[in-house]
């Protein structure tokens, strides 16, 4: 139902997620994860230790968007 006003009502799980996205903790690893896989692109694939280096990374960005997209139970 619209009331006539601008406000845009965000739901409780979207704003938890948002939430926690913007935390320090959270972004900060998010952005060394994303660094890992740029510099691991940046420098090349050459032997099994870069594929290693993009796996780990990866999987460490994977599980940060995980942990943003989890609803607590609070």
């Amino acid at each position: 139902m619209l009331t006539g006003n601008d406000e845009v009502v965000v739901s409780g799980p979207v704003r938890s997620r948002f939430a926690r996205a913007l935390r320090i903790e959270w972004l900060g690893q998010t952005i060394a994860s994303l660094c890992w896989i740029a510099s691991v692109l940046a420098y090349g694939i050459s032997s099994t230790g870069d594929w290693l280096q993009l796996f780990a990374a990866s999987a460490w960005l994977v599980a940060n968007v995980a942990a943003v997209m989890t609803v607590d139970g609070d």
